[in-house]
């Protein structure tokens, strides 16, 4: 299982959208996105603002599937929310659950 990290930040420019319209880019851009890929990548979004200043946001990406990753980010970036410059990459961080455990299984073999 991998757990991939990404920080992201949000323009000025969506800030000032009417909270309808940003609610409605999500609806059109990202949701779909997230729907076409829940089978093999689950994603949650956090909020980091206040807490943290090199990105105001992050999603928490758990799968099995490197490639169904890779390819839901690809999506994103060709979204009016990247695309439009409403949502900045920042960070990525890649985990293997347990990886350790595994490698020294892998050695004992």
């Amino acid at each position: 299982m991998y757990m991939v990290m990404l920080g992201y930040s949000i323009s000025p420019q969506w800030l000032a959208l009417p909270r309808t319209e940003r609610q409605r880019l999500k609806a059109a851009h990202l949701a779909p996105l997230i729907e076409k890929y829940a089978d093999r990548v689950r994603a949650r979004f956090f909020d980091a603002e206040a807490f943290y200043t090199r990105f105001s946001d992050f999603a928490l990406f758990e799968t099995d599937d490197l490639t169904a990753y890779y390819h839901l980010v690809e999506e994103l970036r060709d979204t009016p929310l990247v695309g439009q410059g409403y949502l900045t990459f920042k960070d990525v961080v890649l985990g293997i659950e347990d990886g350790h455990e595994h490698f020294e299984r892998t050695l004992a073999a």
